[in-house]
């Protein structure tokens, strides 16, 4: 029997997730939903299912066993939480985007909620889900780089909207510190710097510096500034066996073994199955993966890029903010 999938939220990351579930085997997308009338009858009609305007509605008639929340909200977040709450409340599994949500306490309830009910809740973190970022975890778990020493992160994109003083930080990092997380562990200690581009009138680019609990350090740059075209994420990772750079995601990753000069290198293909033609590809094998573990029964807390995963992520974006008020190192 195929897994029944609603999609909640219908802009263009909404209608993303459908158009991938359409194309999944033992996969049936059979509704979607969004409070603008206009958006859900048009990814109603293009995607030949049933639209509604109210998500305990949805979910009443249509009892999806899975739930993908795309809604966005204030900070690109706030709107993730009632929805998610009701999908799991309904007895679904919930892929939520990213942010988790923008304030902590509802953040920590989504998670719990879902550890309650024995529901798998994942995060679209979809940056760590390509071949070359699953390489690179790879040479991480075989060893490949020994005992870390630091991770260098940096991601910038052209974002000009306005919305609250840590928009940036709230919503363009959770990915970044997600890649950190995924391959350094959790962090222990952050301390931010920030600036306002020209003409801004919120924070648009940050240094944060971070220890790892493990001890390694690192430091993630960030920024809303950056002109289109430039490549938007870079990651590398070194210890005392070797380091790796990742770049893009899913353009190369690259293994530099200490003490050999001979380095190896993967790059996306040019043409066959595996190759990414653009960002939008990165969310294909995130969604794809998440409900493949739903179909085989995997436990919900060993999801991959799980919503405790989300909350650490936002709980150490927040200590960022509050080390850039405080002028202070914030120990988590």
């Amino acid at each position: 029997m195929a897994l029944r999938v609603a999609v909640i939220g219908c802009g263009p990351i909404g209608n993303r997730h459908a158009d991938i579930y359409k194309e999944t085997p033992q996969v049936e997308l059979v509704g979607v939903c969004d409070i603008r009338r206009d958006r859900a009858e048009a990814a109603g009609k293009r995607l030949g299912v049933p639209a509604f305007f109210s998500t305990p509605e949805m979910l009443a008639a249509l009892r999806p066993d899975l739930c993908s929340v795309a809604t966005g909200g204030y900070e690109y977040g706030s709107d993730h939480y009632e929805p998610t709450l009701q999908a799991l409340e309904a007895g679904c599994h919930v892929l939520c985007e990213k942010p988790i949500c923008n304030t902590i306490p509802e953040a920590e309830r989504m998670v719990d909620c879902a550890r309650r009910l024995k529901r798998c809740f994942g995060i679209d973190f979809n940056h760590r889900f390509t071949p070359a970022a699953r390489l690179a975890r790879r040479w991480v778990d075989e060893g490949r780089i020994g005992e870390q020493l630091f991770v260098n992160m940096a991601m910038w994109i052209h974002n000009p909207n306005e919305s609250s003083p840590y928009y940036m930080i709230k919503a363009l990092n959770p990915h970044s510190v997600d890649v950190m997380r995924h391959f350094a562990g959790d962090i222990e200690a952050v301390q931010a710097f920030c600036k306002k581009g020209p003409g801004r009138t919120i924070w648009t680019n940050m240094q944060l510096n971070v220890l790892f609990r493990s001890g390694a350090v690192g430091h993630l740059t960030a920024s809303y500034d950056m002109a289109r075209g430039h490549p938007m994420e870079r990651c590398e990772v070194a210890g005392i066996k070797g380091r790796f750079v990742l770049e893009d995601m899913w353009q190369e990753a690259t293994l530099y073994p200490a003490g050999d000069m001979v380095k190896q290198v993967y790059t996306n293909p040019v043409f066959g199955p595996d190759r990414y033609r653009d960002f939008s590809d990165t969310f294909r094998c995130r969604i794809q993966t998440f409900a493949r573990q739903v179909i085989d029964g995997v436990a919900p807390d060993a999801i991959d890029g799980s919503g405790a995963d989300g909350l650490a992520a936002q709980k150490v974006l927040q200590a960022a903010i509050d080390s850039l008020e405080q002028e202070a190192i914030i120990t988590l």
